[in-house]
């Protein structure tokens, strides 16, 4: 699906579902702050953003213990997962979703290069996807928004089709 495509859609669903969003980046270094808020009209469900790319950020600001990035690498679905849930409740948002990962040529201890962990959190789950990009480190940061906006529209989705209609 094309990014812009992606974007419209979910507009449209967090705004006729008055939901809010909050973003927390790592290795997208602000790219999908960037295509959220592009969107006219974004303030009405887009509440901010976090861009964490040092440990201590993750840390102090989104929550993230470091007995767990130390455990399981700060590439992680675990890492990913609490990124979400912290920016979340730093925003008071209904739905936050983050990217955590390795954009160019160097592996860490856990993964290799070109790989990204994907976090969703909602008051309902929290939820994590892997991904990876083998290309330069732009591309892959672009791929990786793109990736982490996908997964988020598909989870809201889910989360909202899945819940009962109201009635008015």
């Amino acid at each position: 699906m094309d990014i812009n495509q992606i974007n419209k859609e979910l507009a449209l669903l967090l705004k006729d579902n008055s939901k809010t969003l909050s973003v927390a980046e790592s290795c997208t270094g602000g790219r999908i702050s960037h295509i959220v808020s592009s969107v006219s009209g974004a303030s009405n469900y887009y509440l901010g953003s976090v861009t964490s790319y040092a440990i201590s950020i993750k840390n102090t600001v989104l929550n993230v213990d470091l007995s767990l990035i130390e455990e399981k690498g700060v590439v992680s679905s675990e890492v990913a997962m609490e990124m979400a849930e912290g920016v979340r409740k730093l925003f008071k948002s209904d739905y936050a979703v983050t990217s955590t990962g390795l954009a160019d040529k160097y592996p860490d201890a856990f993964n290799p290069a070109g790989t990204v962990w994907i976090g969703f959190s909602s008051a309902l789950s929290k939820k994590s996807m892997k991904y990876m990009s083998h290309k330069s480190r732009q591309e892959n940061m672009e791929a990786f928004a793109v990736k982490a906006l996908e997964f988020l529209l598909e989870c809201i989705k889910e989360e909202l089709n899945s819940q009962p209609a109201q009635r008015p």
